[in-house]
């Protein structure tokens, strides 16, 4: 296994036995979360943070002859949304790869032995005969073309958070901490998720931490209990 220590990972929950979850790591290895690797303190509703199927973003803590001992909590915010990103843009250009014709595993295969993928995509966007070393030319130029045109396409961001409060103006207050931009839903049991929007990724992210510290200093002022959920 090409992983290390402290390397990020994108794994999908198997399952849970007894104190550990078990994941599937990008569909290629096998790790293993302890509960306390899961979330500090006492976890008293574990659907809150994984069940069967979820993808979520781990942190390598060992590396075993055949499974990674993974930490779930010690991942940032931050880390797991570029990881995420690093994942929805993967796919996003493996679909690409396969509407010329090509084979998108072989030709990611290839990019990533020598570049990172992410930036590689970013320099090709301004010199499309990058390309031209894993694809022929005239598929290079489709392949530019398509990845512009995708580009025009606005993306989102979306953060799960819990907001409580105990104030006897409990729903006044809520709506006036949650008066801001992007579309914020109710899910239930004090839990909530926030979408926004931008012309790419960053901007869109940027845009979301500004509006979760702004929810964060209303709440503090109303006496309100807010997290961000992972």
């Amino acid at each position: 296994m090409n992983y290390k220590e402290d390397d990020l990972v994108l794994c999908r929950v198997d399952k849970v036995e007894g104190t550990t979850v078990f994941v599937d790591v990008e569909g290629k290895y096998h790790g293993s979360i302890v509960f306390s690797e899961i979330a500090t303190g006492r976890i008293r509703n574990l659907r809150e943070y994984v069940y069967p199927n979820k993808k979520i973003v781990c942190k390598v803590l060992r590396v075993t002859k055949d499974n990674l001992d993974l930490s779930f909590r010690r991942v940032t915010a931050k880390e797991r949304d570029e990881v995420l990103e690093r994942h929805k843009t993967e796919k996003a250009f493996g679909s690409v790869i396969k509407a010329i014709g090509e084979k998108p595993e072989k030709v990611i295969e290839e990019i990533k032995k020598e570049h990172d993928l992410v930036s590689f995509l970013d320099e090709a966007k301004a010199n499309y005969k990058l390309f031209e070393k894993y694809v022929s030319k005239e598929n290079a130029k489709r392949i530019f073309e398509m990845i512009k045109e995708k580009e025009k396409v606005a993306k989102s961001v979306r953060k799960n958070f819990s907001l409580k409060t105990l104030s006897e103006r409990g729903v006044s207050d809520l709506k006036e901490i949650l008066d801001c931009e992007g579309e914020i839903h109710y899910l239930g049991s004090g839990m909530f998720f926030i979408e926004i929007a931008g012309k790419d990724f960053k901007e869109a992210n940027a845009k979301m931490i500004e509006i979760l510290k702004l929810i964060e200093e209303r709440a503090k002022q109303k006496k309100a209990v807010f997290e961000v959920r992972k």
